[in-house]
């Protein structure tokens, strides 16, 4: 294990400062790179005691405007719209980036690697993915995949997967319903009808 010290909150490890131990391909890979570390030698602890003050001042300016923009997106649903089989599975996946375009597609800056994706999404229906805009602000956005705009205001109002078989059930269900308001409508009419005969008058507000 490689011991570095944070220049940043790095989530499921530590706050900035914190010294550390971590795999030391995690560290040279990603960590030392991308300066969110550096190696915890007494000349880098010393080196970042007297840039400490610095980079907390840093951080939250950062911070504050992570959560300006987080207000804009938290909850905000992107519409892709993908082909897909008739159980829903996708003819390809939906990826970090496509997520990132789609928000881009809505003015929004938001860069792939913020995108928290853990696999490719390979089916239609709603998904709620974060959104990783700094070490200490998260928000939440719906990821709503559909064959259609059509299909996608469908599964935004059911929450559920809109597929050939949904799409089935749902005609089924529409065609049940008018066929039960003609058959009353009918049943109306008839009773009417019955009334009128015998010399009563129809009734009204029934």
């Amino acid at each position: 294990m490689m011991e570095v010290i944070l220049l940043e909150r790095i989530e499921g490890w530590g706050q900035m400062g914190d010294v550390v131990k971590v795999r030391p391909g995690y560290a040279r890979n990603y960590l030392l790179p991308q300066k969110k570390a550096l190696r915890a030698t007494k000349a880098n602890l010393a080196y970042f005691e007297t840039r400490r003050a610095q980079l907390e001042a840093t951080n939250l300016a950062k911070r504050e405007e992570a959560e300006q923009v987080g207000n804009k997106i938290d909850g905000l649903a992107v519409v892709l719209i993908r082909q897909a089989s008739e159980t829903g599975q996708l003819y390809g996946s939906v990826t970090a980036r496509d997520i990132a375009d789609g928000l881009h597609e809505q003015g929004l800056t938001v860069e792939r690697s913020q995108v928290v994706l853990d696999r490719p999404i390979k089916t239609l229906g709603l998904n709620n993915i974060r959104v990783r805009l700094h070490p200490e602000v998260s928000v939440t956005i719906t990821v709503n995949v559909a064959r259609t705009a059509e299909e996608a205001e469908m599964q935004a109002e059911s929450g559920e997967m809109v597929t050939a078989e949904s799409l089935r059930r749902a005609a089924d269900a529409e065609d049940e319903a008018i066929e039960a308001a003609l058959t009353a409508a009918e049943a109306g009419q008839a009773e009417a009808s019955e009334e009128e005969a015998a010399g009563e008058a129809p009734k009204s507000g029934a």
